[in-house]
């Protein structure tokens, strides 16, 4: 079975993403509206020079849509980095995960796109799966769940809005227009309430900008090429990779549960993939 070129774009998106938690995860001290604004600036700065290399015209088209991607996405972004900050990184990212049960529920109503139905059965088998690695962590308060549903929440809306902005706007437009929005929503509380980062933090907050930006530029066009039903699911290997990156990285433990909800999370989103959606 060849693998379809959204589905490469969504998985290698996942693995930028992954370079990014790991960043954000190793900045506890600074604020995450702080790293966020910082992100947001690099990848302004990246597209801008993109979008004038390739001739595109910068504003693009569906300006309406844009904007609420942009909105969508930074409320997601804020959110989530407050989470990693605060959540054992398994935690976070498989909270935040729970975004493609939104982004198929809302692509049913913004998209008009209905889903194999057995893509429903491997979606809730690859659920079940973030369920286990989630376990019954004492380490994540209820208000912080709140805030990473709320982002997953906003994520979903998010990728409903780059979808409908397939036939309209290039991915780098889609992709600027999140910093656009970022920046100065940002950007004034940031000044308000600056830590200056050292050294090694000015690195991290690059590559975490760079990594960012790729795995947007990655995971748009994913979302432009294929249904939102059938990318949304292998979002879920960033858990995956979240728990590796946790035991090797910052020394979290993970539990037999941990390991049943991998292999159900794999299992899903393969046998997602073979339902996908014409």
């Amino acid at each position: 079975m060849s693998i379809p070129r959204g589905v490469k774009y969504i998985i290698a998106s996942t693995i930028f993403f992954s370079l990014m938690n790991i960043g954000v995860k190793y900045l506890p001290h600074i604020p995450a509206y702080e790293i966020v604004f910082f992100r947001a600036l690099i990848s302004l700065v990246v597209c801008y020079f993109l979008i004038r290399r390739e001739g595109i015209k910068l504003w693009g088209n569906n300006k309406p849509v844009l904007i609420l991607r942009g909105v969508a996405g930074t409320v997601a972004l804020l959110m989530y980095f407050y989470t990693l900050q605060k959540m054992p990184l398994a935690s976070a990212v498989t909270i935040q995960y729970l975004s493609p049960i939104f982004t198929i529920i809302l692509a049913t109503f913004i998209m008009k796109e209905k889903p194999h139905p057995m893509q429903w059965v491997f979606f809730l088998v690859s659920f079940l799966g973030v369920l286990m690695i989630k376990g019954f962590d004492a380490r994540v308060t209820v208000p912080e769940l709140a805030v990473g549903v709320t982002a997953a929440v906003f994520s979903g809306l998010a990728y409903n809005f780059i979808r409908k902005l397939k036939n309209t706007d290039h991915p780098l437009v889609v992709v600027f227009y999140f910093p656009l929005v970022t920046v100065p929503f940002v950007g004034s509380y940031t000044v308000a309430r600056w830590v200056t980062p050292s050294a090694s933090d000015w690195l991290i907050l690059v590559l975490i900008g760079l990594a960012t930006t790729i795995a947007q530029i990655f995971m748009t066009r994913a979302y432009q090429l294929e249904r939102a039903s059938n990318v949304s699911n292998f979002n879920y290997l960033g858990s995956i990779y979240a728990i590796f990156l946790g035991i090797l990285l910052f020394n979290e433990s993970v539990t037999w549960m941990a390991m049943a909800g991998i292999a159900l999370i794999g299992f899903g989103v393969i046998m997602s993939a073979r339902y996908r959606a014409s």
